[in-house]
């Protein structure tokens, strides 16, 4: 009897994934925040450069 009580947990232990999904989905988030971060400390300085230069050309309508 002992043994079937044991067997039991381990598989409503192994079926139960609740927990793991939730972790899964902690990583991803913080995946996609460290990818966002990056991209913005990599360019941004280009786009804001890219920016500046489009609006003084709009600004003194020049030719650029």
């Amino acid at each position: 009897m002992r043994q079937l009580i044991v067997l039991q947990q381990y598989l409503r232990a192994r079926h139960d994934e609740r927990g793991a999904s939730a972790v899964e989905y902690g990583l991803l988030v913080a995946l996609i925040a460290a990818i966002i971060v990056a991209s913005v400390l990599f360019l941004g300085n280009a786009l804001d450069g890219i920016f500046n230069e489009t609006g003084s050309c709009v600004d003194n309508t020049a030719t650029c």
